[in-house]
């Protein structure tokens, strides 16, 4: 490396770790891209009696394991039983223990939200009357700690390494085809293959500890890697690998059989080849993301994922062939420096990526944020904000490099063909100069013609790249090309830390839901109502207690859930349960309501209606066996 281009290096691999820093430093835990909407009981409220179980209602679909929700009494002890089940589109519970004492109980959740990240909180509820509690209220951690720092790190190197590897080949074929034998841009482009391919394995060991427990301990944990190859995160990431040997094959073949062909219709074909099989390659690796990410849920996800990768590759043009732009411009041969034409190629190929970025980026923008306002009120927005302040201050600095562009005229350097053809005549010259007299001194004429031929052909080289980096036009371009890489460099980051932050839209909505919540001192599903029925069929182990939840208890549709328990609390699976409503005042009913069986001891119905408020006779009939039932009921007021 010479010392003209040490400083520049150094200021970028500077610039590079700082942005690295502060990204990390600033991210915490990750933050939530599906939010906590609604809850049963709500956040706070002194229930009258026990509830038999903690709903919560998040904005997407998530993702639980057996531990995702938890109850704790005062004293920290889990009060849950079984474990957690989806009972309804993005409502999720857990049933509690009969009988719990008064106090103030923990609430605390866990899940991994539909676009890949994790999701964590906490809150309380008392019964009876607020009591201490020796739980902490800010729940479990995820994303968070140096495994969540690590996850972020890898993400970054994920999207540099793909920007890199597909940019940079793309600059070589669609730019630049001579530059398939230097040096530097094969190391640069191998190097995008190897950062990709390693931040895809770290992230696939990090991801179980990412989205569970945060404990570096358990990046090890093969148990672990096992579920997460069974989500959809994990099989992104294995579908990456996968593409990324294909990726191996592309640039094994551009910077090996590719550079030996000569020029004609054999190696347009090739050519042709690698750009088809190119563009497949990355176009697999860009849905790797869309397919795991933001992309893949919310509205209008089968557009939006392939205008997520549509994205993905015009950054990656972009951003990729700037940096093998700034490569050859720097360390490209003096003998064979990058042309006026393959620069002003680029500077097409840019332009074009600009398009499709703002086209793009407008759908992408309007999708996740949904409102003006959610620029400057939500985290999200004002990212993007900066985002978009960078990429114009991308779009002027490359402004300026296209004007250099226009103005670029290719060096008159001298091949290293010309310079082996003037050493050979010059040989000839000092043999003829010795006249055959001995061979011992036509020997070391020759040894001193070579010797002054490698000298002379030295001398030129650097007269050569004298003479390239003298040019005022080439100066400037490298000048400005490397201002736009660094103010690529930081955008990449800005953009890391979008992924990794919850949506506008979503934003938004969680805090009306909240204020909603908070206006009516009720969640949204804490109008539900709950009743318990104790029955005894009479026969063998025919005793147990009955519950039905009825959400939100009001006249027109409900969802009801009817769940049936030992005398002990555990479920009870029993052969058939039937419900009725009768409003016996009114002569109404009985209205049947056949509910289906949903999982051990939990039946469910939805659409339940009930034509007017007033109070209504519920009653649950309840089979044991084929001979063995009883019906049970109790009054309460609906609507």
């Amino acid at each position: 490396m010479t010392r003209t281009i040490a400083p520049r290096v150094r200021i970028l691999m500077l610039l590079f770790i700082a942005v690295t820093g502060a990204l990390l430093a600033g991210a915490g835990p990750a933050s939530a891209h599906a939010a906590l909407t609604g809850s049963d009981p709500a956040q706070g409220v002194v229930a009258a009696k026990a509830p038999t179980q903690v709903s919560l209602t998040f904005s997407e679909k998530v993702a639980l394991n057996d531990d995702s929700l938890r109850v704790l009494d005062p004293k920290g002890k889990p009060v849950q039983t079984g474990s957690p089940a989806n009972v309804s589109g993005t409502t999720y519970s857990v049933r509690l223990r009969s009988g719990l004492a008064d106090g103030t109980y923990t609430v605390t959740y866990q899940v991994v939200s539909a676009d890949s990240h994790p999701v964590a909180g906490a809150y309380t509820f008392s019964i009876g009357a607020p009591s201490q509690t020796v739980v902490s209220g800010t729940g479990p951690v995820a994303g968070g700690g140096v495994v969540g720092g690590l996850y972020a790190f890898g993400r970054y190197v994920s999207y540099a390494g793909f920007i890199v590897l597909a940019g940079g080949a793309a600059f070589v074929l669609a730019c630049w085809r001579r530059g398939a034998g230097v040096r530097p841009l094969q190391r640069l482009v191998v190097g995008g293959w190897i950062a990709l391919t390693a931040a895809t394995l770290w992230l696939l060991l990090l991801r179980g500890a990412y989205t569970g427990s945060g404990k570096f301990a358990d990046v090890f944990d093969l148990e672990l890697l096992g579920q997460v190859l069974q989500t959809k995160t994990g099989a992104a990431l294995v579908s990456r690998l996968l593409l990324l040997a294909a990726a191996a094959l592309f640039v094994a073949v551009l910077f090996g059989a590719y550079t030996r062909r000569d020029e004609g219709e054999e190696k347009r074909d090739l050519t042709f080849g690698l750009a088809v099989g190119g563009v497949v390659v990355a176009a697999g690796l860009a849905t790797s993301w869309a397919m795991a990410e933001h992309a893949s849920t919310g509205l209008q996800p089968g557009i939006a994922m392939p205008v997520d990768v549509v994205h993905l590759l015009a950054v990656a043009a972009w951003l990729g062939g700037l940096t093998a732009l700034l490569t050859a411009l720097y360390r490209a041969p003096a003998e064979m420096p990058v042309e006026a034409a393959a620069v002003q190629r680029f500077s097409r190929v840019a332009f074009g990526s600009v398009l499709a970025l703002v086209v793009t980026g407008v759908y992408q923008s309007w999708r996740q944020l949904g409102s003006w306002s959610a620029f400057t009120e939500t985290r999200y927005g004002q990212l993007l904000l900066v985002k978009i302040g960078l990429v114009a201050v991308l779009v002027g600095i490359a402004a300026v490099s296209r004007r250099w562009t226009g103005r670029l005229t290719d060096p008159a350097v001298r091949t290293g063909r010309t310079e082996k053809a003037e050493a050979r005549k010059e040989q000839v010259a000092a043999s003829k100069a010795t006249g055959g007299k001995g061979t011992g001194a036509g020997s070391r004429d020759s040894r001193r013609a070579a010797q002054l031929a490698r000298q002379r052909a030295a001398a030129d080289a650097a007269r050569a790249k004298r003479l390239r980096d003298g040019d005022p036009n080439r100066f400037g371009l490298r000048r400005s090309v490397l201002a736009e890489a660094g103010v690529a460099l930081v955008l990449l980051a800005v953009t890391t830390a979008l992924t990794q932050t919850e949506p506008g839209r979503t934003e938004q909505e969680a805090k009306a839901a909240t204020s909603t919540s908070a206006g009516s001192g009720t969640s949204a599903t804490s109008g539900a109502l709950t009743l318990d029925m104790p029955f005894d069929t009479g026969g063998t182990d025919g005793k147990g207690v009955v519950s039905i939840d009825l959400d939100p208890a009001r006249v027109g549709g409900n969802e009801m859930h009817v769940y049936v328990q030992r005398p002990n609390g555990r479920a009870f699976d029993v052969p058939e349960v039937k419900v009725s409503f009768t409003q016996e005042a009114k002569k109404i009913g009985p209205l049947p309501v056949n509910p289906d069986h949903i999982t051990t001891g939990h039946w469910s119905a939805s659409g339940v209606q009930i034509p007017m408020a007033g109070d209504w006779k519920i009653a649950v009939t309840v089979r044991t066996s084929d001979i063995d039932q009883v019906t049970v009921s109790k009054n309460a007021q609906i609507g």
